[in-house]
C-alpha cells in the first residue's frame, strides 16, 4: 500500500491521514467519498502493569518475553504515561464506556454481592453501541466483568444487552480456583497447579505416564500420554486437551467413576458463555469449548469470528485476555519460548514463601498470552512472519491494533523498581500506570513514544474518532475521555490533558454491605469478592465461613473488626499483631510533574471499641523515566503528614490546583434519584421502564433500585414520581 495522504472527516474537522486506507483498486462503490473505516483489534491484558513491559523500558532484571507486543510497539506509538483505574471492572468501564467510577459507581472488581447500580448500566453508551452508528460489528472474547450475571435482569446476557453483537467468554471475569484434586484423581491439596506433574517434578505424587480421558458430544475417549523430559508432564498435556489424567494407569473401556468433569480449574476449565443472534448459551463445565488453556480458547474464538466477517463491513474485536490474573497457573510448554521460565516449578501456591515462583508464573502467563496474540495477528492477516520468524505488522490490513493493561500488576508479581506495596488496588503509580500501544494505518512516524498524560477513558474516545464519529455530540450526558487521534497523526502533538485522574473504592451492596475482610500479608482488604478469591490471592479470609488457624473470630464483615478481634483476643500484644487497613476510598490526580493522593479507611479504635476514620493526603513528584521512574513510594511524600503551608511556593500552588481539580471531578456527577435511564430527566419513561421490569417478573436489583435494598418495587416507583423534572 502506498503511504499517501488520506482525508478523514471527524466531527467536521479535516485531518490528514498519513496512510491510505483504500487501495486504488478498492472494491468500494464508485463515487462513494466516505473512506472505509478501519477494523479495530482491541487487546486487554489482565493485571499487566507497565512494570512488566520491556517495550516501555521496564520489566525488571528478567522481563517476560513479549516479541509479539514488542513488534506492534515498534510499528506503532507507545503511550508511556497512561492511567487506568486501580482494579479491573472500573478500568474496563473507563476503556469501554469512557466513564470514571464517579459516573458508573463501579469502584472495584464486580463481585456476586454487588448491586446492578455498581454494574455497567444497560443505558450506558458503550463502544459497540457507539460504533454501531458507523456501521461496525462488535464482538468480545474472554473476560467480561462489566456487569452480571448476579443481581442483573440480563444475567449472562449482559454482553448482548450492552451492545456486543457476539460474545464468547466469561461474564464473571475471574478464573475459578485451581482444582487441586486434578479432576478427582487425588485428595484436595495434592496438586497445587491443578494437574499431575511428572515424576521428576514431584517424585511422590507425579507420574511418568497415564490415561487421559476427554469428554465430548460423542462420548468419552481415552489416550495414553507420557511425560516429556524437560517438557510438559502427561498431566499438563491432558489438561491442555480438556481432559483428566489418571496417573500411572492404562486406558480402560470406561472412565473411572471418580473422575470429576464438573470442577472449574483456573485457566483451563471454565463455564463458557456465548451471546449471539441465537440468544444466550451457557455451556456446562463438561463442554469441550470451555476446556483448554484460556488464552488459546480466547484467540481461537476471536480468529474464527474475524475471519468470517464480510468484506466492506468494519468490525471491532475485543480480545480480553484472562492472563495474567490469579490464580497463577502453568501454561502449556509450547507457549513458553523464553528461558525466563526455565526454572518454573509446579508450585502454584500464593503464600509469601513462594514469591519467586509467583513472578515466574506471571512471566509464563504473559509470555503465553504474547505467543497466542502473535498467532491471532498472523492467522487473521493483520501481521505476517518475516523470513527470520519475527512478527511484522501489516498496515495494509486496515486494522488498528490497540493493546492496553486494565490496571496495575498484582503486588506479589510487581517488577522492580516499582512498588510491591502500592500496586493493584491502590491509586499509587504501580497500581494505575498501565501500558498502552497503538499501531494503525494512520500512525505517522511509527516506533515512537508519547509522554503526554492519557486516561483509559480517552481510549473510548479514540475508538469513536477512528470510526469518524463526533463522540462528544453522540453521548447525551458526556463522558470523561479526551481526544487521542492527534497523537497518532502528529508526532509533535502537545499534550491534550492538563490533569489525569483515577479512583477506587467499594461497590454498592444491599444494606451498605461490602465484601468480607481478607488479610493478604499484613493488610486487610475488601477487594477479593469472596473467600475463594481471597485464598486464590494468597489471603486469609476472616469473613463468614473463615477456617484458617490464625483467625480469631471468623464471622466478620469489616476489616476494622479484624483488629478488634485481635485486640480482644490478646490486648498485651495488639501492637505487634494488628493488621494494616487497606484503603476503602483511594483517589488521585496529577499534572505533568506532581501527584495528589487521597485515601480513607476505617480502623479499630480501642477507646470506643468501634471504628474510627483514617485519612491520608499525600503529595508527590513523579515522572516516567526509564528504567527508574520517580514513584509515589513511602518516604517520597512531599507533605509527609504536614501542613501544605510548609511547601514551597511553586509546590504549594501545584498542590492547590490539584486539590481543586480533584474536588471538581468528584463533584462532576450529581445524583439524580429517579433517573434510571441516565437521560438527565425523571419522567414517564422512567416509570415505564420500572413497570416493564416488574411486569416482566423481575423484582431484584436493577438501575431502578434507588434505595439500594436489592429490590425493584413500589418504593422505587414512588421515588421516581417524587422527583419528576430535569436533573440538577
Amino acid at each position: 500500500m502506498n503511504r499517501l495522504s488520506h482525508l478523514l472527516i471527524l466531527g467536521g474537522i479535516a485531518l490528514t491521514m498519513p496512510g491510505c486506507w483504500l487501495d486504488s483498486d478498492s472494491d468500494t462503490a464508485a463515487g462513494d467519498d466516505t473512506p472505509q473505516r478501519p477494523n479495530i483489534l482491541f487487546v486487554i491484558m489482565d493485571d499487566v502493569g507497565i512494570d512488566q513491559m520491556p517495550s516501555m523500558g521496564y520489566g525488571g532484571v528478567h522481563p517476560p518475553s513479549m516479541p509479539s507486543i514488542d513488534a506492534i510497539a515498534a510499528e506503532g506509538v507507545r503511550f508511556r504515561n497512561t492511567w487506568s483505574m486501580p482494579e479491573c471492572s472500573p478500568g474496563r468501564a473507563a476503556l469501554l464506556a469512557g466513564s470514571y467510577p464517579t459516573r458508573t459507581h463501579i469502584n472495584q472488581a464486580i463481585g456476586p454481592n454487588d448491586l446492578a447500580n455498581s454494574q455497567l448500566s444497560p443505558y450506558a453508551t458503550t463502544i459497540p453501541k457507539l460504533l454501531k452508528q458507523a456501521g461496525y460489528q462488535s464482538a468480545m472474547f474472554g473476560k467480561f466483568h462489566l456487569a452480571g450475571p448476579e443481581h442483573n435482569v440480563a444475567g449472562n446476557g449482559t454482553p448482548g444487552e450492552l451492545g456486543w453483537d457476539y460474545f464468547h467468554g466469561w461474564t464473571g471475569g475471574l478464573p475459578g480456583s485451581i482444582d487441586t484434586t486434578a479432576g478427582g484423581v487425588a485428595p484436595e491439596g495434592t496438586y497445587s497447579c491443578g494437574f499431575v506433574p511428572s515424576r521428576i517434578e514431584d517424585p511422590l505424587h507425579g507420574a511418568a505416564f497415564g490415561a487421559c480421558y476427554v469428554q465430548s458430544s460423542e462420548g468419552t475417549s481415552c489416550s495414553h500420554l507420557t511425560s516429556v523430559e524437560h517438557g510438559d508432564s502427561a498431566g499438563l498435556q491432558c489438561l491442555t486437551r480438556g481432559g483428566i489424567l489418571v496417573p500411572a494407569q492404562e486406558c480402560q473401556a470406561s472412565a473411572p467413576a471418580t473422575l470429576d468433569f464438573e470442577r472449574e480449574n483456573a485457566h483451563y476449565v471454565s463455564p463458557l458463555v456465548i451471546n449471539s443472534e441465537a440468544g444466550v448459551e451457557e455451556a456446562a463445565l463438561t463442554d469441550p469449548r470451555g476446556r483448554g488453556y484460556r488464552s488459546t480458547l480466547e484467540v481461537d474464538a476471536a480468529r474464527d469470528w474475524i475471519n468470517t466477517r464480510e468484506a466492506g463491513t468494519p468490525w471491532m474485536a475485543t480480545v480480553s485476555f484472562s492472563a495474567a490474573h490469579t490464580p497463577l497457573q502453568v501454561p502449556p510448554g509450547n507457549l513458553l519460548p523464553s528461558d525466563a521460565t526455565a526454572a518454573l516449578r509446579t508450585d502454584c501456591g500464593m503464600g509469601m514463601d513462594n514469591l519467586a515462583n509467583q513472578r515466574l508464573l506471571t512471566d509464563a502467563l504473559i509470555e503465553a498470552m504474547d505467543v497466542e496474540l502473535g498467532r491471532l495477528l498472523v492467522e487473521t492477516g493483520i501481521a505476517e512472519r518475516g523470513e527470520d520468524g519475527t512478527l511484522v505488522y501489516r498496515p495494509d490490513s486496515d486494522t488498528v491494533v490497540v493493546i492496553v493493561g486494565d490496571n496495575g500488576s498484582l503486588g506479589t508479581t510487581v517488577k522492580p523498581p516499582f512498588d510491591v506495596t502500592r500496586a493493584k488496588g491502590t491509586a499509587y503509580q504501580t497500581g494505575v500506570w498501565v501500558p498502552l500501544i497503538i499501531a494503525g494505518p494512520m500512525v505517522a512516524m511509527p516506533d515512537r513514544d508519547v509522554g503526554s498524560m492519557v486516561n483509559a477513558a480517552d481510549v473510548f474516545h479514540l475508538f469513536g474518532e477512528i470510526a469518524g464519529l463526533d463522540v462528544a455530540g453522540l453521548i447525551p450526558n458526556g463522558h470523561d475521555g479526551v481526544s487521542m487521534l492527534p497523537y497518532l497523526l502528529d508526532p509533535a502533538q502537545p499534550g491534550l490533558r492538563q490533569y489525569n485522574f483515577t479512583e477506587g473504592g467499594l461497590n454498592l451492596q444491599a444494606g451498605g454491605g461490602r465484601n468480607g475482610p481478607c488479610v493478604i500479608a499484613s493488610t486487610c482488604s475488601h477487594t477479593p469478592v469472596n473467600k475463594a478469591v481471597c485464598e486464590d490471592n494468597g489471603g486469609v479470609w476472616w469473613g463468614v465461613g473463615a477456617d484458617a488457624a490464625e483467625v480469631v473470630r471468623g464471622d466478620l464483615t469489616q476489616c476494622w473488626q479484624v483488629n478488634q478481634a485481635i485486640y480482644q483476643d490478646d490486648p498485651a500484644h495488639y501492637d505487634s499483631n494488628r493488621r494494616d487497613m487497606g484503603w476503602t476510598v483511594y483517589q488521585a490526580v496529577r499534572d505533568e510533574e506532581y501527584k495528589l493522593v487521597r485515601n480513607h479507611a476505617l480502623d479499630y479504635d480501642i477507646d470506643s471499641d468501634g471504628p474510627i476514620d483514617v485519612f491520608s493526603e499525600e503529595f508527590y513528584r513523579v515522572d516516567q523515566q526509564a528504567p527508574t521512574p520517580s514513584l509515589d513510594s513511602e518516604g517520597n511524600d512531599l507533605l509527609a503528614g504536614g501542613d501544605p503551608a510548609s511547601l514551597g511556593s511553586e509546590e504549594r500552588a501545584r498542590y492547590t490546583a490539584l486539590s481543586e481539580q480533584l474536588d471538581a471531578i468528584l463533584a462532576s456527577r450529581s445524583e439524580c434519584p429517579g433517573d434510571g435511564n441516565q437521560d438527565g430527566r425523571v419522567d414517564e419513561t422512567d416509570l415505564a421502564n420500572l413497570d416493564a421490569l416488574v411486569d416482566g417478573g423481575w423484582s431484584g436489583s436493577s438501575v431502578y433500585d434507588f434505595n439500594l435494598d436489592g429490590v425493584t418495587d413500589a418504593v422505587d416507583r414512588a421515588i421516581i414520581s417524587d422527583h419528576f423534572g430535569p436533573c440538577p
